[in-house]
């Protein structure tokens, strides 16, 4: 049985879940506050800084593991070790520094958030917390929800896609899935890590409240729905002040505002100062190693001494750290002794389940899928199917279970020293063989396309498997597939008329051959166990159900920046201005990225430049159709829309109606989006709230957010394309804070 229609199984037992209400987070700060009082100043400055075991000569004052992040425990105090894993797709072991450890991988971020659906997130997270807590971590450099504000970003296969409300529920969700196992995961990167050419001298420029109405409010929404123990600055400047040093950002906006209280850590080397960032509100150096200096260490003793940095400012920076540890139980739920079993099994089931939920069917012309049972000859091409799936690259890399088929090493570029072009061991071939076991099933790999589309021209199907593989540290060079997939695609269809591709890629490509290929599904990432997944969807076990939570471009030109800003001013020093560790001797020259599109990221920018995506945001096919009829909406002081959703096919599956709301000549945005499984002729009745951020403006001069009076468009839809369903609903005016 497919496991999209199985019962979610359970995951490996795990502790209480974590303290998440204001009120146990203010007992968390309290108890803080208590312990801060019996330290003396070098264990205080023993907290602020971390290190990062690769490179650490330090005293561990513990047993060291290799990871991303170490912190001394201060055993007088019962504070433990602090010892911290990359990352949202499980637990990373990179380039294997811990030899035969390997955990399960879930698919990638888009592919989660192709989902629609918090409660696999959450599912998700749980896991990975799971594994984490297990293999003796505590905390989980999770929760990435940086907005894909272009579609060649070598990390958007990590995030949650281009729209606030999707992107803040969803890392929430999974962000308290993570903390249900007592360890503490952050949110990152705070803030407009945008794109990874230059991430380490870049200065992201944007306007106050085009920022609050993206990217800020997909922080907000994340931690107020996951109450992330810790947030992690990002590397690059923000209007002009590097991120882990902005007063801004970690003051007005995290605290002030939105009254966090858990701790601010560095991204690894993202640190350039003491007193400024100590004041600005950093509390953690993260991976000291990485940076250029010891900042918070020797020189922070000598700015408390002096009066630069307050000592109550060390106090409320310890304070802070013990914040998000105790409120997440971490001093009180011990890391085990000793490594503990898993579930792998278990696990797996949750990555896989991820996968069915989140692969996306973009094209079924004449019905070609799903696969029927009577295709005798099957030949599959391209992407190493024969082995496995592939993943992104980067410190999110997790050694899966199963072990790596394929890796190769990079030899030049700023993701080489920690990064390898990976598959996990999910072989697509062996799936599809078990699912067609009276079918001759055969693979071609695809490096010469003339013998693809002879072994094609045979078969009753093709199904050509396309990769685009992208990592952190460097944006992808192309929209277009790599290694000449598409000539090899236009060949094989052109010798098979029933002809299948399959993209696995990190973000959306582009499909010159599109109208001549019948199906195509995107795949992404798919995890642990990908191949499984891809089978059960193309043969119709599972019911495709995801939907794009990012805009497909119909040509680079249509985003608002074709290629990466600053190659052209980095030369020679791109590797150094991308990873902390890549030992230039170039120094890296600071460039400016505008963000001319403001908060109309994604989707928005198509609607306000009327330009027609190849596939918008949202947009999914299913081997059923589903109706929206009987819209009522009702307006007044909060937004409230229903709609009867109906599955009007012959299948049982899976359906999101996204509510999207405009107001004036603004574009449309997504307010609301729900997943509901249906079977044949089934109807449900669908409420959504619409979430008044959303409907808002953010005004700079309240400050905070503004509901004019008046009439807003409202819509019901398949995907942000799409107003077929629609209607006007009046508004009283709100201010809420900021």
């Amino acid at each position: 049985m497919p496991l999209a229609a199985q019962q979610a199984p359970a995951l490996a037992p795990t502790p209480a879940a974590a303290a998440t209400s204001a009120a146990d987070a203010s007992e968390a700060r309290a108890r803080a506050l208590a312990i801060v009082a019996e330290m003396t100043l070098d264990e205080k400055l023993l907290l602020v800084h971390g290190l990062f075991p690769p490179k650490t000569k330090a005293d561990p004052h513990g047993e060291l593991i290799q990871s991303a992040g170490h912190v001394p425990p201060i055993p007088r105090l019962g504070i433990p070790i602090v010892r911290e894993s990359d990352a949202s797709l499980g637990v990373a072991n990179q380039i294997e520094q811990r030899k035969g450890d390997t955990a399960t991988a879930l698919p990638s971020g888009l592919a989660t958030a192709a989902t629609f659906d918090p409660e696999i997130a959450r599912a998700g997270g749980a896991m990975i917390g799971a594994e984490a807590r297990a293999k003796r971590f505590n905390v989980l450099l999770a929760g990435g929800v940086n907005l894909t504000r272009d579609p060649w970003n070598g990390r958007n296969f990590e995030y949650l896609g281009e729209d606030p409300l999707l992107a803040g529920r969803m890392a929430g969700a999974a962000i308290a899935g993570v903390q249900s196992n007592r360890i503490v995961s952050t949110v990152k990167h705070f803030a407009l890590n945008a794109q990874e050419t230059g991430r380490m001298v870049l200065d992201a420029r944007i306007d106050e409240a085009a920022l609050r109405e993206s990217d800020l409010l997909a922080f907000e929404i994340a931690i107020e729905t996951g109450r992330p123990g810790s947030v992690m600055c990002a590397y690059n400047k923000v209007n002009g002040d590097w991120a882990c040093e902005n007063p801004h950002l970690l003051t007005d906006v995290l605290r002030k505002d939105w009254g966090y209280e858990g701790w601010v850590m560095s991204d690894w080397g993202g640190v350039h100062s003491t007193v400024k960032a100590a004041n600005a509100g950093l509390d953690q150096q993260s991976g000291q190693e990485l940076d250029h200096a010891m900042y918070f260490g020797a020189p922070l003793a000598q700015a408390v001494a002096s009066g630069k940095v307050p000592m109550a400012r060390l106090d409320d920076m310890v304070a802070r750290i013990l914040t998000g540890l105790i409120a997440n139980g971490v001093l009180d739920a011990l890391m085990p002794e000793a490594a503990q079993p898993i579930d792998y099994d278990a696990h797996a089931d949750v990555a896989q389940r991820d996968a069915e939920a989140g692969i996306v069917l973009l094209r079924n012309e004449g019905g070609v899928l799903p696969l029927a049972a009577t295709a005798k000859r099957i030949v599959l091409i391209g992407g190493h199917a024969d082995v496995g799936v592939l993943s992104g690259g980067g410190s999110s890399q997790v050694r899966s279970v199963g072990g790596a088929p394929v890796e190769i090493p990079l030899t030049e570029g700023a993701a080489a020293s920690f990064a390898r072009v990976t598959w996990h061991a999910s072989s697509p071939l062996k799936a599809i063989r078990a699912m067609a076991p009276e079918a001759e099933v055969t693979y071609v790999d695809g490096t010469d396309p003339v013998a693809a589309a002879k072994a094609a021209a045979g078969a009753d199907v093709a199904i050509v498997f396309a990769t685009q593989w992208t990592t952190e540290a460097e944006d992808a060079d192309s929209l277009s597939l790599p290694h000449d997939q598409d000539a090899l695609i236009a060949a094989v269809a052109k010798a098979n008329r029933d002809t299948v591709v399959v993209l696995e890629t990190g973000g959306p490509v582009l499909m010159p051959w599109l109208d001549k290929v019948p199906a195509v599904i995107e795949a992404w990432y798919p995890g642990q166990r990908g191949g499984e997944a891809i089978a059960n969807i193309l043969f119709g076990a599972v019911n495709p159900s995801g939907h794009l939570p990012i805009t497909f471009p119909a040509a680079a030109s249509q985003a608002p920046r074709p290629m990466p800003v600053g190659r052209d001013v980095l030369a020679g020093a791109a590797e150094a201005a991308a990873n902390a560790d890549a030992g230039s001797a170039v120094s890296p020259v600071s460039f400016k990225v505008d963000y001319i599109e403001g908060s109309d990221v994604g989707y928005r920018w198509y609607e306000k430049t009327r330009r027609t995506p190849a596939f918008p945001f949202g947009y999914g096919l299913s081997y059923s159709d589903f109706a929206y009829r009987n819209l009522k909406v009702t307006g007044g002081a909060t937004l409230t829309v229903s709609v009867d959703v109906t599955n009007t096919g012959a299948k049982a599956g899976a359906d999101v109606p996204q509510l999207y709301v405009g107001h004036g000549d603004t574009p449309m945005r997504l307010a609301g989006f729900r997943r509901v499984t249906l079977g044949p002729g089934e109807t449900q009745r669908v409420v959504f709230v619409a979430e008044p951020r959303v409907v808002a403006d953010y005004d700079v001069a309240l400050p905070g957010w503004r509901i004019a009076g008046g009439a807003y468009r409202v819509a019901v839809s398949h995907d942000a394309a799409d107003r077929s369903l629609s209607a006007i609903a009046t508004l009283t005016p709100r201010i809420m804070r900021p």
